[in-house]
C-alpha cells in the first residue's frame, strides 16, 4: 500500500563505453478500481498512494459531488468479488454522503483509463463538458507573473518520487495571496496528480478553490482545465504547452490559462487580467484586450 517507486535490474549501454548490469528505480503503476456504493465507476492506472484522494477528487471532476459534506467515507477492498480474496489496495469503495445522488449506471465511466489520458471513452467532447457547481465569476485574485515564474522551479525542488525515477508527473495548489504552496501530489498520469490534489482540498473542506493557482509539472490538456473549472480554481499555469481545446474551455470557462513557464518567459492563453507584471500601473493585471505578439515565439 502506498508503493510509489520499485527497483527493478537493468542493462546500462553507453555508446563507447559498453554495458554494465545495475538496478533502476521505477514509478510504481497499478489499477485502481473506483467504485461508488458498491458499483464500479471507473479504473484508472495510478501511482499508489493518496488514493481517497484520488477518487474524491475525480468524482469532483466528474461533477458527482462539490464538497466535502457530499462525502462521507472510503474503504479499500478485495478483488473484483470481495469474496475473501486478499485486499490489494487496488479496489476502493466510497461512499457518499446520505442524500447524494449516486452516479447514473447508464452514464458511468466504465472504461479502462490510460495514465495518459483521463477522458479517453467519452462519448464526444460536449460530453466532457460538466457545468462546474463552482464557476469563476468575477474572481479577484491578482499575481505577480515575477511569483508565478518561480512557480515551476519550487515544484521541482519538492518532487521527491520525481527525483528516484524521472518518471512522475506533479500537481500543487499556491496560495494566491501569500504565495504559500498548499499541497503538492505525484502521479504517473497527469490527471491523477490534480484529482489528488482536488481530492485533498474537497477532503479538507476547501472547496471551492477560489483563490488557489494550479500548477502542473507537464502540458495543459483540456481536462486539467475541465478539473480547475470543477474545483472553482481561477488560474492553471503549466511548464508545458497547452492544447487548443484547453485554451477554448479556459476561455470560456473563466480559468486564466498560462502555459511554457520557462524561466522568465510565460505564455497567456486567457483572461490575462489576473496577472499582474512590473509594467502594471498601479498594482492593476494586464489589460485583457491586449493581444499577444503575433507570431510569437514559444520558449522550448
Amino acid at each position: 500500500m502506498g508503493r510509489i517507486t520499485t527497483r527493478r535490474p537493468i542493462l546500462k549501454l553507453t555508446l563507447g563505453e559498453g554495458v554494465i548490469r545495475r538496478a533502476d528505480t521505477l514509478a510504481v503503476e497499478e489499477p485502481l478500481e473506483i467504485r461508488v456504493a458498491g458499483a464500479p465507476l471507473a479504473v484508472t492506472m495510478r501511482t499508489p498512494g493518496h488514493d481517497v484522494e484520488l477518487a474524491a477528487g475525480f468524482l469532483v471532476s466528474e461533477g458527482i459531488i462539490a464538497q466535502a459534506s457530499d462525502f462521507h467515507s472510503a474503504i479499500h477492498c478485495g478483488g473484483p468479488g470481495t469474496g475473501g480474496e486478499e485486499n490489494t489496495y487496488n479496489v476502493l469503495d466510497l461512499t457518499l454522503a446520505q442524500g447524494i445522488p449516486l452516479p447514473d449506471p447508464d452514464a458511468a465511466r466504465r472504461f479502462y483509463t490510460t495514465s495518459s489520458c483521463g477522458v479517453c471513452g467519452k462519448a464526444s467532447i460536449d460530453a466532457v463538458r460538466t457545468v462546474s457547481r463552482h464557476p469563476r465569476g468575477d474572481d479577484d485574485i491578482l499575481v505577480g507573473a515575477d511569483r508565478i515564474a518561480a512557480y515551476p522551479e519550487r515544484l521541482r525542488a519538492e518532487q521527491a518520487a520525481f527525483d528516484k525515477t524521472g518518471g512522475l508527473h506533479a500537481a500543487a495548489l499556491f496560495d494566491a495571496d501569500t504565495g504559500e504552496m498548499l499541497v503538492l501530489r505525484e502521479d504517473v498520469g497527469r490527471h491523477n496528480a490534480v484529482d489528488k490534489v482536488v481530492g485533498w482540498a474537497l477532503l479538507n473542506d476547501r472547496l471551492p478553490l477560489r483563490r488557489q493557482i494550479l500548477q502542473v509539472s507537464g502540458r495543459a490538456s483540456f481536462e486539467l482545465v475541465q478539473k480547475a473549472a470543477m474545483a472553482g480554481i481561477p488560474m492553471l499555469s503549466a511548464v508545458s504547452a497547452p492544447s487548443s481545446l484547453a485554451a477554448e474551455l479556459a476561455d470560456e470557462s473563466g480559468v486564466t490559462l498560462v502555459g511554457f513557464v520557462r524561466g522568465r518567459s510565460m505564455n497567456i492563453y486567457t483572461h490575462a487580467h489576473r496577472v499582474r507584471t512590473d509594467a502594471g500601473a498601479d498594482g492593476e493585471g494586464i489589460g485583457a484586450s491586449e493581444p499577444a505578439a503575433e507570431g510569437a515565439s514559444h520558449a522550448r
